[in-house]
């Protein structure tokens, strides 16, 4: 393992880190509010459009953040679109994540006890009181360890930018290895830069489900 190397890369590795979390958690940002929007077309099961957000949900779920990296980057130019790498790549993983964040959200949404709402309307509730105040807080509840594991699991999909030229931490190992064939420094960089990338992310994460699951129990 070579020092000097590893120092003569790292600005290269710091440059694309915060390349990957930008475009990623812009991705993530993009996945929350359509997976949030695709639960609840499906779980209120509102005509035409549940049946268009179900096919999305198995659509992106079915096909590799590849496929429709190379269809955003390299398809819709044809028709004389032109996307910018970097908005692909958010685009592209907040599509994929969506499908995803959807079905956490739905699930969510079909866990709230039927006692819970037939209580609230009980006690005098409008249903916007019970929507906003019993219904919405008690679904993200139990919707926060899959959208946990999906945060993480998007972080580590953005290994794939670097097939649309993004200048991420696994195009910028590529590179640097193709250059210069030091191969154990610029892969060993790549493992600690995103560790550093996901490990706070997953400790932040088990806090959280913690908390919210705490306070479920204490309730």
């Amino acid at each position: 393992m070579d020092t000097e190397v590893i120092l003569s890369y790292l600005p290269r590795y710091i440059e694309a880190f915060f390349l990957t979390i930008r475009i990623g958690f812009i991705g993530i940002g993009i996945s929350l509010v359509l997976g949030v929007i695709v639960a609840f077309l499906i779980h209120f099961r509102i005509p035409v459009f549940s049946k268009i957000a179900g096919v999305y949900i198995e659509l992106f779920r079915n096909t590799p953040l590849l496929v429709q990296l190379f269809f955003l980057y390299f398809g819709i130019p044809k028709i004389g679109i032109a996307i910018p790498a970097n908005v692909c790549g958010a685009l592209g993983l907040g599509l994929l994540g969506g499908s995803y964040m959807a079905e956490g959200f739905r699930s969510g949404l079909d866990s709230v006890p039927a006692s819970q709402t037939e209580s609230a309307l009980a006690l005098g509730m409008t249903r916007k009181q019970l929507f906003i105040n019993v219904i919405l807080p008690e679904a993200f509840a139990l919707s926060v360890p899959a959208t946990v594991a999906n945060v993480i699991f998007l972080l580590k999909e953005t290994s794939v930018f670097s097939a649309i030229s993004l200048m991420d931490l696994m195009f910028t190992a590529k590179d640097l290895i193709g250059l210069y064939y030091n191969t154990t420094e610029a892969l060993c960089m790549l493992v600690i830069f995103y560790i550093t990338m996901l490990v706070p992310v997953s400790v932040i994460g088990n806090i959280v489900e913690k908390k919210v699951r705490f306070k479920m129990l204490g309730a």
